[in-house]
């Protein structure tokens, strides 16, 4: 009995390793995939390549962000930052957020969240979206109304609403603060 466990064991982890090798390929490619989509929905005009010109940015709590900028003829359009917060009420949110040069926010995508389907969820709404478009954090408060902000959260997802916009907040600091620092 200890030699059929020994042999079904040694058997299930050789095809583990070659699922795993087969699968590790593909998995990035998407990966890949869905992070271009992104910075193509949130930052246009752009004629560089912005992930061969990746480069990251630190957080006030010492994490770092992503960050792909847009040229046009040499020249800096904007930034697609990719942004999370791990205060979501199911988990992390992952966001690319759109910059122009002025630290104006052109447009936000969620890359992936856990949150509850119908409520958490609603983020990816324009309704909610919306919101944050065409404005500077600069100047226009990002957090929900219930914290003084300007921003509607979704009924009854306070807390997503809340990790959303700290998400946002915290690409739009880290932005305005490498760039000061580069200046």
């Amino acid at each position: 009995m200890v030699i059929a466990l020994v042999v079904v064991t040694a058997v299930s982890a050789v095809a583990l390793g070659f699922v795993y090798q087969w699968t590790k390929e593909p998995i990035a490619k998407a990966r890949l995939t869905t992070q271009l989509k992104a910075i193509e929905a949130v930052m246009t005009g752009y004629d560089n390549n912005p992930v061969q010109e990746k480069f990251f940015l630190s957080t006030e709590n010492g994490d770092s962000l992503e960050c792909f900028p847009g040229k046009k003829g040499g020249t800096p359009i904007g930034v697609a930052i990719k942004a999370k917060s791990s205060k979501g009420y199911s988990g992390d949110i992952w966001l690319m957020v759109g910059l122009d040069t002025a630290g104006t926010i052109r447009n936000i995508v969620v890359i992936e969240h856990k949150e509850t389907p119908g409520l958490g969820s609603k983020m990816t709404s324009e309704k909610f979206l919306n919101q944050f478009l065409n404005t500077n954090p600069a100047v226009t408060d990002l957090r929900v109304k219930k914290d003084g902000g300007t921003i509607d959260a979704i009924s009854g997802a306070t807390i997503s609403s809340r990790a959303f916009s700290q998400a946002v907040r915290e690409a739009y600091q880290s932005y305005r603060h490498g760039k000061d620092a580069h200046h």
